[in-house]
């Protein structure tokens, strides 16, 4: 509530105990404020729609279902293997095969460190996961305020809010920009080479498993 207002409406509490000044002011800053209420432009985008349609963004959503398939491969024979290890180790115990408690011992010290190895290596894998996930996520933030800067020149908005899911109780259709902006974005969007060139090659993999 603006002081203005706040003023007004103690004024008119106060009433009957003491003058509050001149009425004529009053009510020319009450319809003021008013008018300045109703000047107040306002838009909204709906992130899931965003999302769904903005090129960069779903290059970049086949990018990452691509590096985390990978990922998952390349743990899951790494995974095998260990197994695959462990359980000749244990046939070997098993019937006998160790030589000495010296061989056992550096046995199950290898699949130790074989077992650690794996585990660096998963880390490691999913911390450059998600530091490509927060480079894209940049890359798109700064992608979207940068075209509704251009867009928002000649509009005026004075708030565009974003509205994902129910963060917003209500919202008036004919305020909704999303397909506007989709539209503008991928007018401007290129997708980069070295993106096209992996999301190519997964095609032709995708291909040769079809065939």
């Amino acid at each position: 509530m603006t002081k203005k207002i706040y003023m007004a409406a103690l004024c008119m509490g106060l009433m009957g105990l003491a003058s509050c000044g001149n009425k004529e002011k009053q009510a020319t800053e009450t319809t003021t404020e008013t008018e300045e209420v109703k000047e107040l432009k306002i838009a909204y985008v709906e992130i899931d729609t965003l999302m769904a349609q903005y090129q960069f963004c779903k290059d970049y959503t086949e990018l990452a279902n691509i590096e985390g398939e990978n990922i998952q491969r390349t743990l899951t024979g790494k995974q095998r293997t260990l197994e695959q290890h462990a359980a000749a180790m244990q046939k070997k115990y098993e019937s006998n095969g160790f030589t000495s408690q010296e061989e056992l011992t550096r046995a199950q010290q290898s699949l130790q460190t074989e077992q650690q190895a794996l585990q660096e290596l998963s880390e490691r894998l999913q911390a450059s996961f998600m530091e490509e996930q927060a480079k894209y996520n940049e890359e798109m933030r700064d992608s979207i305020q940068n075209f509704l800067k251009q867009y928002n020149k000649t509009k005026k908005y004075d708030f565009i809010m974003s509205k994902a899911g129910d963060n917003m109780l209500l919202a008036n259709p004919k305020y909704d920009i999303t397909n506007e902006v989709v539209k503008g974005l991928n007018k401007r969007y290129k997708t980069k080479p070295e993106v096209a060139e992996k999301l190519k090659k997964d095609e032709k993999k995708a291909d040769k498993k079809k065939k």
